[in-house]
């Protein structure tokens, strides 16, 4: 999503869910694997696991990883709505 035209933090969010604890903590070491080969690495991850929501902070691009539960109760593309969705995956 971006939200470079309505943030002053960040250009893009990444919203993603994860449908269990082991597949959230595969994305996160995906994440931090594929990224740190390309010299990419977080300035700050927040959450835990077994909370529903992890956020990994990579300065212009924010990734937010939900359980299924957190993601339609945080709604985050609803908060963001004035964004503009770039890729939307099922």
């Amino acid at each position: 999503m971006d939200i470079s035209k309505v943030s002053t933090f960040t250009d893009y969010f990444v919203i993603a869910t994860a449908g269990n604890p082991r597949q959230m903590n595969a994305l996160i070491d995906s994440l931090d694997r594929d990224l740190r080969e390309e010299g990419i690495r977080p300035s700050r991850v927040e959450g835990a696991i077994d909370s529903g929501w992890v956020l990994v902070d990579f300065g212009d691009a924010i990734v937010h990883l939900f359980a299924p539960r957190e993601r339609t109760y945080y709604n985050i593309e609803g908060l963001w709505a004035k964004g503009v969705s770039v890729v939307h995956m099922q």
